[in-house]
């Protein structure tokens, strides 16, 4: 078993929502050093305070991940040996971007990869997301199941799981892919455009909007507490999973409509619930085996949705207060 403690490591998107909860977690592992490259689309230097305490054991760079040569020059300045890619455009996104929204995912695997055959580091944990397989066929969804995304961000995150697993089985290389399911927590982005459903419920209760349930609302997720999931990215480099692809979920179906009464229940919110057309190519069900984390991380979550839903909302109260 190896160890992160002390190692130097990078994380792409690192100022955004599951990000930075990963420098948070890494920095108390005691690695020698953070490193954050983010272009602050989603990201925000808010997220990073408390890794900011770090001092020297810190640093952030506003670049994109994408570009070659830029990741080049931060890898070998920063002697990097592991490197997380996490960075993205939110699903969301793929309705007015589609192109971009796809593109993204599938350059910033590329470079990464070029780095890594390179020797510019060592090791790539990269991050994928449960929308490649679209509406599960099966529940719960086992790392065989197969791939049918529906929106452009889904298929830019399956065309870089396949370009990523590709590279190991013809050149070996030092990587694995985590894929997660729904994460939520504190963090989480509020801009309306782009936000997930449990701070998208919340921004409007806290603007005097009525929540609003798209389709019939019987769309499920599974969804997983942040903390934990920066928890099983640490344990991916530390178990040596090379090579491997592992879901990340609860194994537990939650109904979008029984989300969103959650929120409005927990906020004190009592008025209508507003319904609209259902959301281009939604996936209707989502629901994650955690057998194979299990047996390979040892990782079991351990906030239950409601002390993180708790913790979540408190959050977002405290925020809209400030």
């Amino acid at each position: 078993m190896r160890s992160i403690k002390d190692k130097r490591v990078l994380i792409t998107g690192g100022a955004g929502f599951i990000g930075s909860h990963l420098a948070d977690a890494l920095l108390s592992a005691e690695t020698a050093k953070v490193v954050v490259v983010d272009n602050f689309f989603l990201g925000d230097m808010a997220n990073l305070c408390e890794a900011q305490t770090a001092g020297e054991r810190f640093a952030v760079y506003r670049d994109d991940a994408r570009d070659l040569g830029t990741m080049k020059a931060i890898i070998r300045k920063e002697k990097i040996e592991v490197v997380y890619n996490l960075a993205t455009i939110t699903l969301r996104h793929s309705f007015f971007n589609p192109y971009g929204a796809y593109r993204v995912n599938v350059d910033i695997a590329e470079t990464l990869l070029h780095l890594l055959e390179d020797g510019a580091y060592q090791t790539l944990i990269h991050s994928s997301s449960s929308e490649a397989y679209g509406t599960a066929l099966y529940s719960p969804m086992d790392e065989n199941h197969s791939m049918n995304p529906t929106t452009p961000y889904a298929a830019g995150k399956a065309a870089a799981d396949h370009m990523i697993r590709s590279f190991y089985n013809v050149l070996k290389l030092d990587l694995s892919i985590i894929r997660p399911f729904n994460n939520y927590g504190p963090r989480q982005t509020m801009e309306a455009a782009l936000a997930a459903i449990i701070p998208l419920t919340a921004l409007r209760i806290q603007n005097g909007e009525k929540p609003v349930i798209e389709g019939d609302g019987n769309q499920t997720r599974d969804f997983i507490y942040v903390g934990d999931t920066a928890r099983a990215f640490i344990l991916a480099y530390e178990k040596d999973i090379r090579g491997e692809l592992v879901n990340l979920g609860s194994g537990i179906e939650h109904k979008i409509s029984d989300i969103i009464g959650c929120v409005c229940d927990y906020m004190g919110y009592m008025g209508e619930i507003e319904r609209a057309p259902e959301r281009a190519a939604d996936v209707r069900r989502l629901c994650a085996s955690s057998e194979k984390a299990k047996k390979l991380l040892g990782f079991e979550p351990e906030i239950g949705f409601e002390e993180g839903i708790r913790r979540t909302l408190d959050w977002y109260i405290q925020l809209g207060l400030k």
